[in-house]
This record gives C-alpha cells, sequence and structure tokens, in this order.
C-alpha cells in the first residue's frame, strides 16, 4: 500500500523525517524516497528498498540533507519523490493509493497536446506523476489537489513539498488515515501514529475525508474543508495497520484485541492452545486466549533478522520461500496438542496450506483456524493491498469456481454468512487447507470491534459493496 511522513521544524528537520519515514517500512514493497526544503531548492534521494531496510539504505544520504522542512515515502513500486517544475512552482510530490483509470487520465492529458509522462517502465506511467499534472492543470494547490482527487477512480492520500510549506490531503472518501501531530517547534503529518511517540510528537487530529491543510512549523491552516462522508479501509485495523498505530482515534491492537474475542465468544471448540500466525495475527490471538481463558502460546518462532514480511517479494514462489523460511516450528509446544490459530485473513491460502501441514508433520493432533474477517471476495478496487493479479487468486473466489464451475456466479449469496453456499465455500477451503475446523468472523462482528459506524468503514472486499 504504502505509507508516508511529512515534518516542518524551526529546526532542521531530517532526523525526524528519517525515523518517522522508516515507522512506515511495513507498509511498502520495493521503493523509499526523501525529499527536503533547503533556502530555494528541493534535496531528494530515491532507493530500492525491496531487498534492503529503508534505514540501511538512506543512512548515508541523511548527513547530505539540510533543510526545515521534508517529506518521505514508503512506496508500492513507484520511484517517489518526484520533483515537479509548474505554473505553480517548484514541488516535490508523494501519493499513496492506486490509479485504477490512469490510461483514460493519460489519453486526455495527451490530448492537450503539451504533456508529457516519464515511463516508469514498459508503457506503464507513473501513477504520482498522473496525479501532479491533474495539480498543475488549475491555479492554486488547493484546487489543483481536489482536482485530482475528483479525477482519481480509486484513491489518492497526497503530501505535496513547497516553499509555502507542505499540502497534506487526505483520500476524498478517507480511505487511507493522514494523522497530525505536534511538538514544540514542529508540526509532523503521518499515516501511522506510531511515528510519533519516539519522535516527541503528540497527536492532534485525523484530517477528514477530502480535506486539505498547509502545515508551516508555526501551526497547521486548514485550505479546504472535509467532506462529510467516510469510507476508511477496515483492513487496516485488521491486517496493514502497525499495533502501536490508531486511525480514527481507534488503535489497531485494542481492535485486533476485540475481534479475537468476539470470535470467541460463538465459539465452542475445546483446544489445548491459542496461537497466533505472526505478527498480524497475533493481537487477534491474544484477544481469543484472554476471553476463553486458554493459554496463548508460540507454537511457531519468527526469524526476523534477514526475512522480509512475506507480501513484499513480486514473485509467488519467493513469497511462500520467504513465508516458510521465517516461521520456525517448535515442536516441544506442538506434539499432541489441539491448537487453534488466529489468522488476519485468509487471502490465498497458498502459505498457510503449507503452514498446517508442517504443524501436523510436527506432531499436532488438530489444527484449527480463524480468521478475524470474512472471506476475501473481491479484489480491492480503491488501494494496493495484494499482489494478486485475478480474483481467482482468492481463496474464496477458487471455491466459488470449483462449487459453481465459474468463479463469480452468486457472489452476493456467498458473501452472506447465513447462506448454505456460504457455508459449503468455507468446507471447501477447510478441505483444501487441510484444517480440523474453520471459522470465519462475521462482518457485523468485525465492525463491531473496531468500533466506528458501519457505513464509515469500507468492506467492499468482503461484500461486494461500495
Amino acid at each position: 500500500m504504502g505509507g508516508f511522513f511529512g515534518v516542518a521544524s524551526k529546526q532542521d528537520c531530517v532526523t525526524d523525517l528519517f525515523y518517522g519515514t522508516d515507522y512506515h517500512s511495513h507498509l511498502g514493497t520495493k521503493r523509499g524516497g526523501l525529499a527536503v526544503q533547503n533556502s530555494k531548492t528541493i534535496s531528494r534521494f530515491i532507493h530500492d528498498i525491496s531487498n534492503a531496510q529503508f534505514r540501511s539504505k538512506f543512512e548515508h544520504d541523511v548527513a547530505r540533507l539540510h533543510g526545515n522542512t521534508g517529506i518521505g515515502i514508503i512506496s508500492d513500486y513507484e520511484d517517489q519523490p518526484l520533483i515537479i517544475g509548474s505554473h505553480l512552482g517548484t514541488y516535490a510530490i508523494v501519493t499513496v493509493g492506486v490509479v485504477k483509470n490512469s490510461e483514460e487520465l493519460t489519453r486526455k492529458a495527451f490530448s492537450k497536446r503539451t504533456t508529457h509522462f516519464s515511463e516508469m517502465s514498459g508503457d506503464e506511467i507513473n501513477p504520482t506523476e498522473i496525479i501532479a499534472t491533474l495539480i498543475n492543470q488549475e491555479a492554486s494547490f488547493e484546487d489543483g489537489i481536489r482536482k485530482a482527487q475528483e479525477a482519481v477512480q480509486g484513491s489518492a492520500s497526497i503530501l505535496l513539498l513547497t516553499e509555502q510549506g507542505i499540502y497534506a490531503a487526505r483520500d476524498r472518501l478517507g480511505r487511507t488515515p493522514v494523522i497530525l501531530g505536534e511538538k514544540d517547534g514542529a508540526h509532523a503529518v503521518t499515516m501511522e501514529t506510531c511515528a510519533f511517540p519516539n519522535l516527541g510528537y503528540t497527536v492532534t487530529r485525523d484530517l477528514g475525508p477530502g480535506e486539505i491543510v498547509r502545515i508551516t512549523a508555526d501551526g497547521v491552516e486548514q485550505r479546504r474543508p472535509p467532506g462529510k462522508r467516510m469510507q476508511i479501509c477496515a483492513f487496516l485495523w485488521v491486517y496493514y495497520g502497525f499495533p502501536a498505530s490508531s486511525y480514527e482515534g481507534i488503535n489497531v491492537e485494542d481492535a485486533r484485541n476485540r475481534c479475537g474475542a468476539v470470535l470467541a465468544r460463538k465459539d465452542n471448540v475445546k483446544v489445548d492452545m491459542v496461537a497466533g500466525i505472526p505478527d498480524s495475527g497475533v493481537g487477534h490471538a491474544i484477544g481469543y486466549a484472554n476471553e476463553v481463558k486458554v493459554p496463548y502460546r508460540r507454537p511457531f518462532a519468527k526469524y526476523t533478522p534477514t526475512w522480509p514480511r512475506s507480501f513484499m517479494p513480486q514473485d509467488q514462489s519467493i513469497r511462500d520461500l520467504v513465508a516458510r523460511m521465517k516461521l520456525i516450528p517448535i515442536r516441544e509446544i506442538i506434539k499432541d496438542k489441539r491448537l487453534l490459530f488466529l489468522e488476519d485473513s485468509i487471502v490465498r491460502g497458498t502459505q498457510l496450506q503449507d503452514t498446517i501441514k508442517r504443524l501436523f508433520e510436527s506432531g499436532a493432533k488438530e489444527v484449527h483456524m480463524r480468521p478475524a474477517c470474512p472471506p476475501l471476495l473481491f479484489g480491492c478496487k480503491f488501494l494496493n493491498f495484494s499482489r494478486s493479479r485475478s480474483v481467482l487468486d482468492l481463496a474464496g473466489r477458487r471455491a466459488v469456481k470449483e462449487l459453481e464451475g465459474q468463479d463469480d456466479k452468486d457472489l452476493e449469496t456467498y458473501a452472506r454468512s447465513d447462506s448454505e453456499k456460504h457455508c459449503a465455500m468455507i468446507e471447501s477451503i477447510r478441505k483444501r487447507l487441510g484444517l480440523t475446523t474453520l471459522k470465519y468472523q462475521k462482518i457485523e462482528d468485525l465492525i463491531e470491534a473496531i468500533g466506528l459506524p458501519a457505513d464509515q468503514v469500507c468492506t467492499y472486499c468482503w461484500t461486494g459493496k461500495e
């Protein structure tokens, strides 16, 4: 998905920018970048972080960056920040989201005969450059950002580094969080509030959907008020968010504990221990274990010094290898035991299938699985949350195809937890994974655990409803 951080300070901002951006490393996959405004000049560095940590790639650049205002990005795949020259002035831009209609927007830009783009690879245009082109068509940064967000099918949260400060804008429907913080002599903007405590910042507030502000060392000025409708992504609390972060004032770890507790209250299986698939399943599992008063244990130890998150590599076989090598089973805890695992979700199921097989090979008597969200049936149209190229990569859609002969039949029925077809789909997934039992979280229970009104949370990937 990616994440960004920006800071405006009365002192040099580079240290805060460096570490604040690094606290978003769990969100991105391939590129990192920093840009700093120094007098009239913007200095920038971009590095490939697909096979190395952000800090190791940028630690030597920090000494060469100086300035009081800066922005940083951990990106899915595109180079950022971009430095743009326009009639609005020279600025640096970073974006988080996805532009689903990039071809259409590119054609419209070319039709004006005054636009050019720098290609990323092949015929693919950097989506951040598309957004910058839309911004440049208006008379002000505020109007340009508004135009870009209205034109984009998908989502776009944006930071602009300008001579007048940082323009921060949350996506039009607030699908991603953008949060303000402050400390003496500095103001910052982040997507993950976990970036704030160790740098001395306190949260001041969340930007509203579509809200635009300008940030300087002296404060934050609202340039466009928020819209009334919000559709923040529920998957932030389920999986992508860092446990120490909060969005809309709701902490990720707390929400995951509540998810697990709700699952436990609806369950009656007898087990010897509860565990979480590391790391994002742990919070859910602790909530479950505390609710049913069953020991929480770690039948896997996760080896993290050299292995990245398993979703990061582009190649499926490499993702599977990473997932396998970093989880080390502890036979002494597993042997002859009935285990119940909490997982954030089941996306493809390929890695989980191997994990379950290894548990039985290590002597497990039973292996039960409780995902913290409903079956994923629809590819996300609004964010880059998955490397899946097709909806058939989703375990739920594969099961539908096995049952119906086609993957898109009666999906609304399959999404309803009270339908016979829903139960048949889950049974198909259970058999394929080799589980003793499989029971998913219900959508209404997930919403309850998050704690926001249902109409403010996007659940499209489970329900297919916008």
